[in-house]
């Protein structure tokens, strides 16, 4: 049977994202496993890397659990893969949060801290909307979600990718900011679907499509 594994380097709220994606997974005879092993993590149809926290402690957690070059073997045999807020943020070539760290350099770019004057956290809930592409044609993750749908945000750093066009969608918060990006195989978003009710459980419905190959 195929599984989906969710990434654990402590730095995540676990059961509520397996929780989540149980409740749309199980159905369709996809399995969900949360661990940081390498041999659970090698045989995975798909994987989830969630996050909470700072972006350094998530580096050096994830070289503790020795996680860099099996996340980044599994992208490049192309399976797919979901990154959450910081779990999206660490992809990235480098972050300003709390001083200056490199990250596992998969998406080219950074990630930045809001302007002064604009409050932080992002907390609550926001519209995001489509950059363009279409989804169920273009970007399958957000099929059967509405443009200007409502998301649950909780971040004080977001991500600017070199490449402008990885950026699907975007939330507007001082400025309008990547809220979900795609490039081949990968896929990100800076909220929570696992707190955005409804519409959090169909992107993760989408993913286990996607996983599925439907």
């Amino acid at each position: 049977m195929k599984y989906i594994t969710v990434i654990d380097y402590n730095m995540g709220n676990l059961h509520s994202v397996s929780k989540a994606l149980e409740r749309v997974s199980e159905s369709r005879g996809v399995g969900i496993k949360v661990s940081n092993d390498r041999e659970v993590i090698s045989r995975a149809s798909g994987i989830v890397f969630p996050g909470v926290g700072a972006f350094g402690k998530g580096m050096e957690n994830i070289k503790k659990f020795d996680l860099i070059d099996i996340l980044k073997g599994r992208i490049k045999e192309g399976i797919p893969f979901l990154g959450i807020c910081l779990g999206l943020q660490l992809l990235f070539t480098e972050s300003e949060e709390h001083g200056s760290f490199k990250g596992l350099d998969i998406l080219s770019g950074k990630v930045m801290g809001f302007s002064r004057g604009v409050k932080t956290p992002h907390m609550g809930w926001n519209d995001v909307s489509y950059t363009g592409k279409k989804p169920d044609k273009d970007f399958r993750l957000f099929k059967n979600i509405s443009d200007r749908d409502y998301f649950y945000f909780v971040h004080s750093f977001f991500v600017l990718p070199d490449n402008k066009d990885i950026i699907i969608a975007e939330v507007d918060y001082g400025k309008s900011i990547a809220a979900a990006v795609n490039k081949d195989n990968i896929y990100g978003v800076q909220f929570h679907p696992e707190k955005s009710g409804d519409s959090g459980l169909v992107i993760f419905s989408n993913f286990v499509e996607i996983v599925k190959g439907d």
